[in-house]
């Protein structure tokens, strides 16, 4: 026992929520990936699982690294992380490779990632760093406003195009993290009613050019036939909310059991981007509202941390990081149960996939590394209360 908890110290609970998620993710891709089994692997199901299972252990491995170095440490990482994200966005913008219609991927020594991926973790980072550094300035227009929404502006701004969906999830984020930041709530305001008024210029525009084949015209399409579908005239998109709320509604109160989904042969993509609803057909309402409360629970512990932290930069990040896994999360569950439109994005830890389980790990890490320091806070100050009990 003594030397588990020397292996995983810090908040056990965030702990608990990683090996729940992990497991969740393992049942839960096993069951989803029959039809992809078949056609990419000759019906050998055990060697997806594995290769998913392969792939979590190395996000794991990674939260695992990550935690063991103190978090001050990531403060001049995220630093550089941020100034690298700049050209590698730009040249995914340009010269990136196809993903499902959109230049979101590079490639860099043979493997694919997407590059928003980084980018999110590299700028929740460094506004943690620059709210810290500018406290003392905080409501000055200058010397704190300009420099903390300058990196937001550059990074969404080169996601935007291609990634509307991540984009909008982060600046979400930035936004909550620049108001938990103390950041002149009037400069806020202000900023973000000129950030929709620049957005809706910029998409009448290239709705413009009538190019069907512009992601402006793929999300403007979505979200009209999301509010005004019109019947016949089922698209992709219509399919796989059909095929998705059909899962749920199979999944009842407490599921048809594991591995007995019906809907994983119909629906596209439900290892990843749709894998809540096989959760729920599986597991019926009781197993999604667990997984639910696992992400809100993971929101609330990071908040504990926040407030217990001493440092302004360990709770700017460890907030910052969860608040943005617990946003994407209930994207990819809201556009499963029909809440909103389709989008392309995985449940955090839970979805198959790559590169963005190891970022997700690298998330981890860090919230574990900050909720490890406090522990040693806390432990420290209850040998000065023992020490002075004594005298």
């Amino acid at each position: 026992m003594k030397l588990f908890n020397k292996l995983f110290q810090g908040d056990r609970v965030i702990w608990m929520i990683v090996a729940l998620l992990s497991l969740v993710s393992l049942l839960a891709v096993y069951s989803a990936t029959g039809t992809y089994a078949n056609t990419e692997y000759e019906g050998d199901n055990t060697r997806v699982l594995l290769y998913h299972a392969g792939r979590l252990l190395l996000g794991l491995a990674v939260m695992y690294v990550v935690y063991l170095f103190k978090y001050t440490y990531y403060s001049r990482f995220f630093q550089v992380a941020f100034l690298v994200s700049i050209p590698l966005l730009a040249y995914t913008l340009f010269k990136g490779a196809d993903l499902n219609n959109a230049q979101r991927a590079v490639y860099i020594m043979g493997v694919s990632f997407q590059s928003s991926d980084f980018a999110k973790i590299a700028l929740v980072g460094y506004l943690a760093r620059e709210l810290t550094l500018r406290q003392n300035e905080i409501k000055d227009f200058k010397n704190a406003f300009i420099p903390l929404m300058l990196p937001v502006l550059i990074i969404v701004g080169l996601i935007f195009p291609e990634n509307f969906s991540t984009a909008a999830i982060l600046f979400a984020v930035c936004m909550v993290i620049l108001f938990v930041g103390r950041i002149n709530m009037k400069h806020l305001m202000s900023f973000f009613g000129i950030a929709l008024v620049a957005m809706s210029f910029y998409i009448l525009i290239e709705l413009n050019d009538n190019n069907p084949d512009d992601r402006v015209n793929t999300w403007f399409n979505r979200i009209e036939r999301y509010f005004n579908p019109v019947e016949g005239e089922e698209t992709e998109e219509d399919y796989q909310m059909i095929m998705s709320k059909t899962a749920i509604a199979k999944g009842g109160i407490i599921g048809k059991a594991p591995g007995r989904s019906t809907q994983r042969n119909f629906l596209p993509h439900p290892y990843s981007d749709f894998i809540f609803a096989i959760i729920v057909e599986e597991y019926g309402l009781v197993g999604a509202a667990f997984v639910v409360m696992l992400y809100l629970i993971l929101l609330y512990r990071a908040i504990a941390i926040m407030v217990a932290i001493p440092q302004s930069f360990g709770g700017f990040v460890s907030f910052g990081l969860a608040f943005l896994l617990v946003m994407q999360a209930m994207v990819n569950m809201g556009v499963a149960v029909g809440l909103l439109p389709v989008t392309g994005q995985p449940l955090p830890f839970v979805s198959m996939g790559g590169t963005s389980m190891m970022f997700t790990g690298c998330a981890f890490g860090v919230i574990l590394s900050v909720s490890r320091e406090v522990d040693k806070i806390k432990e420290r100050r209850n040998d000065v209360e023992t020490v002075q009990d004594n005298n």
